[in-house]
């Protein structure tokens, strides 16, 4: 039985799959190659670059016009900048796939005299070697170019641009190089030079740059109908869009929640069982919760200066800084966390926009546990007492937020993410949050979702806004944006939660509490 593949390439006869050579148009491809171009590939981890070079690698490999290998060069990362070293293990990374995928000894037996010969330079000579040995040219997919550091992705991507005039006799016909990001981002310190190499100016005979998206969702519904073709096991009306709405297609959370709802969750083995959007809001859930590699590779980017810089504003709701460059967009963009809408820049999923913000505050609500117990906020119909979880939060916040909030890495934003940090606590007994919120929005919409009683279902808003201007224009501008999201959730349970981080004012004139009615709704606001 084939299964959801999140680990690797694909292999056809175990995974349910997409067709890899459909993620691009095959002509303009064999195009570029035809043309002797070197050219990149590059896309998130985990989007499907391998399998798709695999698949190109022995779909030309078949055609018999050209001998083409795939390797991939990670395992040099470890040597550094000793680029004597790092090159040792990339010819032994290339002479290893010649050997065991193109039956081809020649790679193995030239290496060790290549390196003793020419150390640092050994790949051109051993690529200008081959190449002349070679019955037919030479096509390379070089996998994890990325990987490498400093002075040893200098000297790789240098070596590759001195050999190619030499080709097709001499030098490979055609090379790929695969990564998470475009060569001509790439910022390389070089220890030798003393200086910063850009990856253009490298390796400036690049031809073309080839992005890698998501899955469109024709394709994650064609993915799930494998599923069903195969093992008779029904995805009720709405789930699959649901899948695609989590995900927006990005292929490690499409084939993860398909794995997690229809194998790791044992009731839905039993394949008589029909896959609901509550099942898979629960396979969701069960991912977050056990930080799954991906999610917590991707989260751990949280970390870094240059992702802070655009995500911070992002939690906040406010304008990009100056100091943003296109560079740190571009990167973030690469790394998946963000994707370009038109214009706008924003969380890439509705599931990492909930990945940063509980990622961000794992450690603020285990800390929070001895302040608030869920059970205190659950009346006796099992309804939340929303009055009082947003009246003891801003007990709470008047009396430590200085505190609590320093200990956030993203301090700006330290205020919404406490609070959702206080209602993750909470919500987490039973119930979900959604979130909306980006650059510009200078708010963070917040859902809360408890279901309760006989098939009940509580909706609630909370809206987050900073005060940036007088308290009564922040308010009304407040009121309109709460009522409209209450409108779109069909709820009449609204709060508008105000936070005033002007220095040296007294709480005294933070601290409110009022009743507002815009649209004929009635509003809860909260100034904290």
């Amino acid at each position: 039985m084939r299964f959801f593949n999140t680990t690797g390439p694909i292999d056809t006869d175990d995974h349910y799959y997409i067709p890899p050579l459909t993620r691009f148009d095959l002509d303009d491809v064999l195009m570029l190659i035809d043309q002797k171009r070197y050219f990149v590939l590059h896309a998130p981890r985990q989007v499907g670059k391998t399998s798709y070079m695999l698949a190109l690698s022995e779909y030309l490999n078949q055609q018999e016009k050209f001998r083409a290998l795939y390797f991939n060069v990670e395992p040099a990362q470890a040597m550094r900048e000793n680029v004597e070293a790092a090159m040792q293990v990339i010819l032994g990374s290339l002479a290893s796939a010649a050997r065991d995928f193109l039956h081809d000894p020649f790679p193995n037996q030239i290496m060790g005299e290549i390196l003793a010969e020419r150390g640092p330079g050994a790949l051109e000579e051993m690529l200008t070697r081959w190449s002349k040995h070679s019955d037919k040219p030479l096509v390379l997919f070089i996998d994890e170019i990325d990987s490498l550091i400093g002075d040893t992705l200098i000297s790789v991507l240098r070596q590759l641009r001195a050999g190619y005039y030499k080709r097709p006799e001499l030098f490979p016909h055609s090379i790929i190089l695969c990564g998470v990001r475009d060569v001509r981002d790439y910022r390389i310190h070089s220890d030798q030079e003393k200086s910063v190499i850009t990856g253009g100016s490298a390796f400036n005979i690049k031809a073309k740059s080839l992005q890698m998206g998501d899955f469109i969702q024709d394709e994650v519904k064609m993915l799930f109908e494998q599923h069903t073709k195969e093992t008779g096991q029904i995805f009720e009306p709405g789930t699959i869009d649901y899948i695609w709405e989590l995900t927006q297609g990005q292929p490690w959370l499409v084939n993860a929640l398909g794995y997690e709802v229809c194998f790791d969750m044992k009731a839905n083995r039993d394949r008589s069982v029909r896959i609901t959007t509550d099942a898979v809001y629960e396979a969701k859930e069960n991912l977050i919760l056990r930080k799954e590699t991906h999610l917590d590779q991707l989260a751990d980017k949280l970390d870094e200066e240059r992702v802070r810089r655009v995500i911070a504003p992002m939690l906040e709701g406010t304008e990009l800084e100056d100091s943003v460059s296109d560079d740190d967009i571009q990167y973030v963009i690469d790394l998946g966390l963000v994707r370009r809408n038109g214009k706008k820049a924003e969380i890439a999923n509705p599931i990492y926009q909930e990945v940063i913000p509980r990622q961000l505050t794992d450690i603020t609500q285990i800390n929070l546990a001895s302040y608030f117990e869920p059970a205190w906020y659950i009346l006796e119909d099992g309804r939340l007492d929303m009055e009082k979880l947003l009246r003891d939060f801003q007990s709470f916040f008047r009396e430590n937020s200085e505190h609590w909030v320093e200990r956030f890495d993203y301090k700006e934003a330290g205020p919404q993410l406490l609070m959702q940090a206080h209602l993750q606590r909470i919500i987490n007994s039973g119930g979900q949050i959604k979130r909306e919120y980006g650059l510009g929005r200078r708010r963070t919409d917040l859902l809360i979702i408890w279901p309760y009683g006989d098939g009940h279902v509580q909706k609630s808003v909370i809206e987050l806004k900073i005060r940036y201007r007088k308290l009564d224009k922040t308010i009304e501008e407040g009121l309109e944006q709460t009522w409209y999201y209450m409108d779109r959730a069909e709820t009449e349970d609204g709060h508008l939660v105000i936070f005033d981080r002007t220095p040296d004012k007294p709480w005294s004139e933070k601290i409110f509490t009022r009743t507002e009615t815009h649209q004929g709704m009635t509003i809860r606001v909260w100034g904290m």
